[in-house]
């Protein structure tokens, strides 16, 4: 069976990042990102899916990737959020939709990040939640982090993360508290339903994030030239 792993093939594979590459100076692209897991806590329950989708620093999307993943070996689903996950319609069936290995999966994720044609910087709706349960399977199956910090090793994302919350609030100049995604208007999610399948939670919070950037470039064009 073909692997549940889409990538459109538009990005350059030439491009690819060393260890040792300046963190400056660089262009950048955002890399949205949702998951689904049938659990809290990363090793005693599995992710079950996500999808990325790649923003360029001009708020178009340029590439995806989706894959569902096996269960983790020795996991086993918390049963309230399994009970919820078979509660939502088509949800379940999505997530056993031709799993493949974790191990598989993040390779062929590191992969397409790699690719991709500018420095991604890793963004999650919200950040403490995706890049925790991003970071533990980079850890586990790339010996990879999230955030490398100083101790070395291949950097696969420039810097430590978006938090979309918080970047909603700096725009917007709401309260953080009121940066929730039921609060968000129905425009903002550019037609993608969040159904809880990753590639349409994926492309509602990128299309956000595309919102954000528009009025962060308008705001920048309004200021007077110094």
């Amino acid at each position: 069976m073909v692997p549940s792993i889409q990538c459109s093939g538009n990005t350059p594979i030439s491009w690819k990042r060393h260890a040792g590459r300046p963190d400056r100076g660089e262009p950048i692209c955002y890399v949205v990102t949702d998951i689904e897991t049938d659990g809290p806590q990363p090793g005693a329950h599995s992710m079950r899916s996500f999808a990325s989708v790649a923003v360029d620093q001009d708020g178009k999307v340029f590439d995806q990737f989706e894959a569902s993943l096996a269960e983790l070996d020795g996991a086993s689903p918390n049963p309230p959020t399994l009970a919820w996950l078979k509660s939502e319609p088509g949800v379940w069936e999505d997530l056993n939709r031709d799993p493949r290995p974790p191990a598989e999966v993040m390779r062929r994720y590191a992969d397409w990040v790699r690719a991709l044609p500018a420095e991604p910087v890793f963004t999650s709706h919200p950040l403490v939640f995706d890049g925790y349960w991003m970071d533990w399977y980079m850890r586990t199956f790339l010996g990879l982090r999230m955030d490398r910090g100083p101790y070395g090793g291949e950097r696969l994302f420039f810097g430590a993360g978006l938090d979309l919350p918080s970047l909603v609030m700096g725009v917007t100049g709401w309260d953080y508290a009121h940066c929730l995604r039921q609060n968000y208007p129905d425009e903002w999610f550019g037609g993608h339903p969040h159904s809880h399948r990753a590639i349409d939670d994926a492309l509602g919070y990128a299309s956000i994030l595309i919102e954000m950037l528009r009025r962060l470039r308008l705001r920048r064009e309004a200021l007077p030239i110094a």
